[in-house]
């Protein structure tokens, strides 16, 4: 069956010049990369991505991870894999969420670390689930940005609105 998943590599992942060894290893899931940005991280964007783990003590710290601010970089590359077991398939290669419990070939095995605070920084997030992967993929992107259709969207008009622009 053909699924959808959020992929984020993270400021750390960034920081230690991560990106195209992360991206080898994604490619031998042989899925199709549908959307794919750099993004800076505000403090809603990480809050919401991590809102399931608002009520855990080190919630703050998670936040400011996503956002960069441990690492000097305040951005994430953001990607939507899509194709047959896209979730178990991103999943199995990024390995266990802990580093020290990951499988030393998978991703976070290879590049992630525990802080002397017990922070995890894994280098890489994986939508868990096709219900997860789905409020992070409207989350993250809109629809306008993927290159095929993942889910119904709809066309609105919107008023002019403040923006930034090029001088």
């Amino acid at each position: 069956m053909n699924q959808k998943v959020l992929i984020l590599i993270k400021p750390d992942g960034l920081k230690k010049s991560l990106t195209g060894n992360i991206l080898t290893r994604l490619s031998e899931t042989k899925l199709e990369i549908v959307a794919a940005k750099m993004v800076r991280v505000s403090h809603e964007l990480a809050a919401e991505h991590y809102k399931h783990l608002k009520d855990k003590p080190f919630f703050d710290e998670l936040v400011r991870y996503l956002q960069g601010e441990l690492h000097d970089r305040k951005k994430v590359m953001a990607l939507i894999y899509w194709g047959k077991d896209a979730i178990q398939k991103c999943r199995g290669l990024a390995g266990a969420t802990n580093p020290e419990e990951a499988d030393p070939t998978s991703i976070r095995g290879s590049y992630g670390r525990i802080t002397t605070k017990g922070l995890y920084e894994n280098v890489i997030h994986v939508s868990s689930n096709p219900e997860e992967a789905e409020r992070e993929i409207k989350l993250w992107f809109d629809p306008d940005e993927i290159i095929v259709d993942l889910y119904p969207a709809k066309e609105i008009e919107v008023p002019p609105a403040k923006k930034r622009v090029w001088a």
